[in-house]
């Protein structure tokens, strides 16, 4: 009894330590990424759309690090985010390739 009960909390560890880098530091890069992004096609001068992306995104990054320790399954996070981020890096991409502003 005593063994499934450390593994247990063993587990429970490594879930609440996996939601943290998902929660910081893979948070910050997603949002890093969804920042450009939206900077990307918004209208208005440069400095405009930098600020309301920014500010925009401020308010992505705490949700989703919110969500990072709602959802039950941290394989479906970590998917999730990569999946995300990967996502917003080929878009970024493909907007400087077709003439996007800098």
């Amino acid at each position: 009894m005593a063994k499934a009960a450390g593994k247990s909390v063993r587990a429970n560890r490594r879930d609440v330590a996996l939601r943290t880098v998902a929660a910081v530091p893979l948070n910050y890069a997603l949002t890093a990424l969804a920042t450009i992004f939206v900077a990307r096609i918004l209208p208005g001068s440069p400095a405009q759309a930098s600020i309301g992306a920014t500010t925009l995104c401020f308010a992505i990054f705490a949700v989703v690090a919110m969500l990072c320790f709602t959802v039950q399954s941290v394989g479906k996070l970590w998917l999730t985010m990569i999946g995300a981020g990967l996502a917003f890096a080929l878009a970024d991409w493909l907007l400087v390739l077709t003439g996007g502003r800098l």
